[in-house]
């Protein structure tokens, strides 16, 4: 029996370490899933409470809604205030082909709002990041969508104004007190709220013809987009007093401003400029003819 066991010992250890070898490389080729991350594990629960509001999702129907509205392009970026799931920023990549940036305060919902878009395919364009909507710095978007309280609006409301003029806004549910908005979305059980930020334009402006002569002074008041004011016409070898004619239909649409006045010939001059830099540049038509006009801040 020993002898036997001498002989055939030598071949059994060589059978084990193939087959010990055998295991370790099966084992190899197909590893133990690694245990699930807190991100994917983590589920947000509707209603649960965050820094200053609690999370509700917007329904998806409202989030295109919204989107649409502000007239989403892909030359836009798209920043989410309190971003939640992600749905909007993914929705703005997604459908719109926009650049999107969420802002969430709860790292978990920030780190399952990114995962979310990373699942939907657009997180080369789509990003979530954890932080403070009153720390972050936004001031490069074009669109800024929000889901919170009122009394939070009106703490972001100088912000937001100080915006680059044309930059749309919109808030889900809740709007910006007696700031008006230029469009109301949804229904009475689903609603947002639309703005585009408005140049600041009140003062005094020298309205000139193509060739630098003044067509007259126009006085502006603003309260957001609302203007109203007053048109000096100059005096003339024919009417040597100057005259004044209010301002009708005065309105600001981000970059743009419209209004009428009844000129020295009765007729009623329509007049559409836009701001470039600090010079207004457009045109105004009376009588059905149209002429090439600027209008520089009076000194």
């Amino acid at each position: 029996m020993n002898v036997h066991a001498t002989r055939f010992c030598p071949g059994l250890r060589s059978c084990l370490w193939v087959l010990a070898l055998t295991g370790l490389l099966a084992g190899c080729a197909t590893p133990a899933p690694p245990p699930p991350t807190a991100a994917t594990t983590y589920q947000p629960q509707r209603g649960q409470m965050g820094k200053d509001v609690m999370w509700l999702p917007t329904s998806a129907h409202l989030v295109k809604t919204m989107l649409s509205a502000a007239q989403v392009t892909p030359q836009d970026l798209v920043v989410d205030l309190g971003a939640g799931d992600g749905i909007i920023p993914i929705a703005a990549a997604q459908q719109f082909g926009a650049r999107a940036l969420g802002i969430e305060y709860n790292a978990k919902l920030a780190a399952y709002a990114q995962q979310q878009a990373e699942r939907a395919g657009v997180a080369d364009r789509a990003r979530i990041i954890q932080g403070d909507i009153f720390q972050e710095d936004f001031s490069a978007a074009t669109v800024v969508t929000m889901y919170l309280l009122p009394e939070l609006n009106l703490q972001l409301r100088p912000t937001l104004l100080a915006m680059k003029p044309g930059t749309r806004l919109v808030s889900h549910a809740f709007d910006m007190g007696d700031w008006v908005p230029d469009q109301i979305l949804g229904t009475e059980r689903e609603r947002a709220f639309l703005w585009i930020v408005p140049a600041p334009l009140a003062g005094s402006w020298v309205l000139r013809d193509q060739q630098g002569q003044a067509l007259g002074t126009f006085e502006l008041q603003q309260r957001f987009q609302q203007v109203g004011g007053r048109m000096t016409l100059p005096a003339t070898d024919r009417i040597p007093q100057t005259a004044t004619q209010w301002l009708l239909g005065a309105r600001v649409n981000g970059r743009h401003l419209r209004f009428q006045y009844i000129g020295r010939d009765d007729g009623l001059h329509e007049v559409s400029l836009s701001l470039t830099d600090t010079q207004l540049q457009g045109d105004m038509t009376v009588h059905g003819a149209t002429q090439a006009v600027t209008a520089s801040r009076a000194p």
